[in-house]
């Protein structure tokens, strides 16, 4: 269904070497011109440099007014990737696409590939490729620098495969279906000094100990069940040594939840909690709470399109029209705060399966046996939406 075997094959070559050249966010130079040549091949004009490196290309057929964007985000993950016998694997030490990415950028240049062939709408579609999406800059880039402005749109869609929900399965759902997110940095400052003699310090790495079990008792205790949030730290360094309490830590993590009431008391109660365990002990303490990624909140009216899209490619069975919320974040969010759209994830594998290894894994790896179902999608949007003239 418009994806013959050429594209396909076409699309695995362009995953594979875009995988072995990552590039995090901002600094998607070699990505964003190896995407703007191969849409001019296909006959388009490309627009660069919108957002950093951000590009738009469109593509008209006929006379219809309607305009719909397609968007895939391009930016890689500062990991190591460690996966072995992967003739594609990274080739830049530090930097992989651990969250498919590259898989994602294929897909809609699989769905520009077949549209410039079959021409089979009516109207105009933006094909969106955005930087920076790791660290939610990118869209709010983009949208800075004039996106919708100087290539308006009626509608945008985007998509993002997910282990876990099989190869060959979408899903999506009204409303909230990804989480906001919110980073922090706690910094202890307490009073170094020889291990063998603690009483004469103030252990920061105690405190530190205290704030991060207490931060716990804040979605436990704190937030209502009915709201969903999370709080996770996830890094801890100090500048001590094996033999020397040290002097000052800090601690790292972020914030999941839906609601702005919510992320006002996931951020109260976590200054509450850490400034008064460090007075507590003597030491003292810096909370840095900073608001990365609004919630991804599909609009109904384009959730009924992705569904309807959905279903014509993968049948009404591997469809689900209302997946349960995910704690992730994406700042295609920030996207739909300005324009109409929906977002789905498309199923990439499951446990041992080709596609199971998870998101932001340093063995992760985009299942290529996807990528067609992903072109074909983003294409059977417009069809759906900017029908032929008759």
């Amino acid at each position: 269904m418009y994806i013959d075997n050429e594209l396909g094959t076409q699309m695995v070559r362009w995953r594979h070497q875009l995988h072995q050249f990552p590039e995090t966010g901002f600094n998607e130079h070699k990505t964003a011109n190896f995407i703007a040549n191969a849409l001019e091949l296909m006959g388009m004009q490309v627009h660069r440099g919108i957002g950093g490196t951000g590009l738009v290309a469109s593509l008209t057929v006929g006379e219809g007014k309607g305009v719909i964007g397609l968007r895939a985000d391009m930016d890689a993950l500062a990991m190591t990737e460690t996966a072995q016998g992967r003739p594609y694997i990274s080739r830049h030490t530090g930097c992989m696409h651990g969250c498919g990415h590259d898989g994602h950028m294929a897909m809609l240049l699989g769905a520009a590939q077949s549209l410039t062939r079959t021409r089979d709408f009516n109207g105009t579609v933006r094909f969106i490729f955005q930087p920076a999406e790791e660290h939610g800059r990118g869209a709010n880039a983009m949208i800075g620098d004039g996106l919708f402005d100087r290539f308006p749109v009626d509608q945008i869609y985007g998509a993002h495969n997910i282990p876990g929900l099989p190869a060959g399965h979408i899903a999506t759902r009204a409303g909230g279906i990804m989480a906001s997110e919110d980073n922090f940095v706690i910094r202890i400052h307490g009073r170094g000094g020889h291990a063998a003699r603690p009483h004469m310090a103030i252990d920061p790495l105690l405190v530190a100990a205290e704030i991060i079990l207490a931060l716990q008792t804040i979605v436990a205790r704190a937030v209502d069940p009915a709201d969903p949030a999370v709080l996770s730290c996830t890094e801890i360094h100090s500048d001590g040594i094996r033999n020397a309490i040290p002097g000052n830590v800090e601690i790292k993590g972020d914030t999941r939840s839906y609601s702005p009431h919510v992320q006002a008391l996931l951020e109260r109660r976590m200054r509450e909690i850490c400034h008064g365990i460090a007075a507590a002990h003597g030491a003292s303490c810096e909370v840095e709470y900073t608001h990365e990624f609004v919630p991804t909140v599909n609009w109904p009216e384009c959730t009924s399109v992705a569904v309807r899209a959905a279903q014509a490619v993968v049948g009404i069975d591997n469809v689900d029209g209302n997946v349960a919320p995910m704690m992730i974040s994406e700042d295609f969010g920030a996207f739909l705060k300005v324009v109409p759209g929906a977002f789905v994830f498309i199923g990439n594998g499951i446990a041992d399966a080709p596609g199971g290894v998870p998101l932001h894994n340093a063995k992760y790896d985009f299942n290529d046996a996807i990528l067609p179902i992903g072109a074909r999608y983003f294409a059977e949007l417009v069809r759906q939406r900017l029908l032929p003239a008759c």
